[in-house]
């Protein structure tokens, strides 16, 4: 009886043994991760870049991706669009990654586009933008005008009344483009815009802008300015007397984390407004397990924002693509992560987000979102004051001009600065 025991136990211990020369070895494929460390957006984009690694760490740890095992290749922009465009080459040329989770300012993503073009890369942008673009290159996981810009203007002008507009913006390619929008919306609706300044990213010179609101005395300011020149016009507004309650201001690019970041400046913005597409407040079962889940692998006063939202859900969607571009599920080939692969299984897919459902349309990359109004509290948080009945199915090309006529304005936009997407420094 023991000398069959003894003999059972050498069979299965030969058995193992053997079978673990048929386990296939875990293989490594490097992502890209490019965001501003440094520079005016820094304080935009470093949380960003904890969003993209929480999702990454997540994949590697629960064997979401079998076989696979991803590995993060960060690098900085340093707010600067050239920048952006060299170290997505070097990220696609010398390091082989198989993607790029990156980019914020607009001027940033037009920058990588021929890189990403050229050697064939793909780029997932999580920020929202101006529209008038479709590449193939690129996963557009912000909001296009039609599910921010369009909808907070619309809101204002039919439940708040508003009909007289003052323009303010970062002189670049997203606030020049989005007003464009702005502009041709509130014109087809009877309304009037009194005014538009640009200042240039990182300018603090908002004084100026501020006592020309004061002069001109709008329904609502509406602001695309992005980055650090955010606080200081907010502050340049109140000095000025213009309060939340006399000319409330509904912002494209202030979130949570911005507010934190203003500290006492928090009670400054009480009653103005921002559209996105997620709220930290959003009360639902999903979002506050994500907030909690961030604040524990970031401290408990991290706050969550649209942008760090969108790109965490950015990676498991890239994740899901690869699973659906492999026909063995038990263990994904390197193969399935190149960015044809995964261009060929981008659409259609989906992911249960903190700000709800989201998925792809595969006619031109970009999310269905649900378009969202936030009224800023005293708290320095937003309570959600609109939102859309569902996700809006995406729009790239505002339909107030013609595809083409976009496409002009851009080039006009390009040529009028040298070659780049940002205005030259004064």
């Amino acid at each position: 009886m023991t000398r069959t025991i003894l003999l059972s136990w050498l069979a299965l211990a030969l058995l193992a043994f053997s079978g673990c020369g048929d386990q296939k070895k875990e293989e490594t494929v490097k992502v890209g991760i490019l965001h501003s460390s440094t520079g005016t957006m820094a304080n935009s984009e470093k949380p960003v870049i904890d969003a993209v690694q929480l999702a990454i760490n997540e994949i590697n740890d629960s064997n979401y991706l079998p076989g696979i095992r991803l590995e993060p290749v960060v690098r900085d922009g340093q707010s600067k669009e050239r920048v952006f465009a060299k170290q997505a080459e070097d990220l696609l040329n010398d390091e082989n990654v198989a993607v790029i989770f990156g980019g914020w300012t607009s001027a940033s993503r037009k920058a990588m586009i021929p890189v990403l073009e050229k050697n064939d890369g793909l780029l997932f942008y999580p920020v929202q933008y101006e529209g008038a673009e479709s590449s193939p290159n690129v996963v557009y996981l912000g909001a296009a005008p039609n599910q921010q810009i369009i909808p907070a203007v619309y809101w204002a002008m039919k439940d708040k009344g508003a009909n007289r507009f003052y323009l303010v913006g970062s002189d670049y390619v997203f606030p020049r483009t989005a007003n464009e929008v702005i502009k041709d919306q509130v014109r087809a609706l009877g309304g009037e815009i009194v005014g538009e300044r640009y200042l240039q990213l990182g300018s603090e010179d908002t004084d100026e802008v501020a006592q020309e609101i004061l002069d001109m005395k709008p329904d609502f300011i509406l602001n695309t300015i992005n980055g650090d020149t955010n606080g200081a016009f907010i502050h340049s507004l109140r000095e000025a007397g213009i309060t939340s309650d006399a000319i409330p201001t509904i912002s494209f690019s202030i979130d949570e984390n911005m507010l934190d970041r203003m500290g006492v400046r928090k009670r400054l913005l009480e009653g103005d407004y921002a559209a996105s597409n997620y709220l930290q407040s959003i009360p639902t079962r999903e979002n506050r397990a994500f907030v909690k889940k961030y604040q524990n692998a970031y401290g408990k006063d991290a706050t969550t924002t649209d942008a760090i939202v969108a790109a965490y859900s950015g990676v498991y969607l890239w994740a899901e693509a690869v699973k659906h571009a492999s026909e063995n599920k038990d263990v994904i080939p390197v193969e399935a992560t190149s960015a044809k692969a995964v261009r060929e299984h981008i659409g259609n897919r989906s992911f249960q987000s903190p700000g709800g459902m989201v998925f792809i349309d595969p006619q031109n990359q970009h999310l269905y979102k649900t378009a969202r109004i936030g009224r800023i509290t005293n708290e320095g948080q937003f309570e959600i004051e609109w939102e859309s009945d569902a996700p809006v199915r995406p729009a790239p090309y505002p339909m107030f001009r013609p595809m083409e006529a976009w496409d002009e304005y851009l080039a006009m936009l390009k040529q009028g600065w040298n070659g780049e997407w940002s205005a030259p420094a004064q």
